[in-house]
């Protein structure tokens, strides 16, 4: 596709709109109304969130992760613990996570601190995994470099023979984040570019809410 073509992609917001009348005094519970939404309308994406780390040479990336848990605390996902991503949270655990609805014409921006959750709820949610995905956190180290012709499925058979009769144990470097929030941002896609913004942010122990220009 030429670059004039891509200049010519145009497409109106039109199916929704925030009530900023009424809206919710906690982010999580605005959270969870529009992410009961996006479950309906899209089930297979919608727990899908680009996660921005920044390394400690100052240099950021970013990645989608599979969101696993919401509660009052904050969102929860699961990686491996020595992957490039928990490395660079190690030195600055500072993240944000954006979510978006395409079908709904929803975004949402979080920033926070991950914060590693207990032992026994990573392993809780370990043991819920299929076997396969839990032989694969034993198989992978996760972001290494690893020989082009190297034989994954190789290191899994090594694995299935260990756990071979016997439950597969989680390792120790694989576990959960909870993302704590301190800001969140919804996005609201409105016609003609004149979107609705609508901003928490935590002071202490309440929520400051703030309507932000398009």
């Amino acid at each position: 596709m030429s670059i004039k073509k891509i200049s010519e992609i145009r497409e109106d917001f039109k199916k929704s709109e925030i009530d900023f009348s009424n809206i919710s005094d906690h982010p999580i519970k605005m959270f969870n109304d529009w992410f009961e939404m996006a479950l309906e309308s899209d089930k297979d994406n919608a727990i899908s969130f680009v996660l921005s780390t920044v390394s400690s040479e100052n240099i950021p990336s970013s990645r989608v992760v599979l969101l696993r848990g919401i509660d009052e605390n904050g969102f929860t996902f699961f990686t491996n613990y020595e992957s490039a991503k928990s490395k660079d949270i190690e030195v600055n655990n500072m993240v944000s996570a954006n979510f978006f609805w395409e079908k709904l014409e929803k975004q949402v921006r979080i920033t926070g601190k991950a914060i590693k959750i207990s032992s026994a709820d990573s392993d809780k949610y370990f043991s819920s995994r299929p076997r396969y995905s839990q032989l694969g956190a034993w198989s992978s180290d996760q972001s290494s470099i690893i020989d082009v012709y190297y034989k994954l499925m190789s290191k899994m058979d090594e694995f299935k023979e260990i756990f071979k009769g016997k439950e597969v144990e989680r390792p120790l470097h694989w576990g959960g984040y909870c993302i704590v929030p301190e800001k969140v941002e919804f996005w609201q896609g409105r016609p003609s570019r004149l979107h609705d913004r609508l901003l928490f942010t935590k002071q202490k122990t309440i929520w400051k809410k703030e309507r932000l220009a398009p």
